[in-house]
């Protein structure tokens, strides 16, 4: 914890051009990972990454590769005709 890096929600939200109430609002849902420390909410570093799409963790490669399976059993046809136009 002593060597990690954190951002506040008013730095989030200038990062995201978001409201500082729609990160809070995130952060309450669950959709944003954050800690708090007395009346400050912290994200971490990491999870900055995450948020902006800089970092993929496991779970979000497997959903992506399972929704590129998804769409090729579905559309499979289609796209092959697409390809060959």
């Amino acid at each position: 914890m002593v060597n990690e890096k954190y951002i506040t929600i008013p730095q989030l939200a200038k990062l995201l051009g978001l409201s500082r109430i729609e990160v809070y609002r995130r952060v309450r849902k669950g959709q944003i990972k954050a800690g708090k420390i007395g009346r400050m909410y912290i994200i971490r570093d990491k999870e900055v990454g995450h948020i902006l799409g800089k970092k993929l963790t496991t779970k979000d490669k497997g959903q992506i590769e399972m929704a590129v399976k998804k769409a090729v059993k579905e559309y499979g046809e289609v796209l092959r005709k697409l390809g060959e136009e």
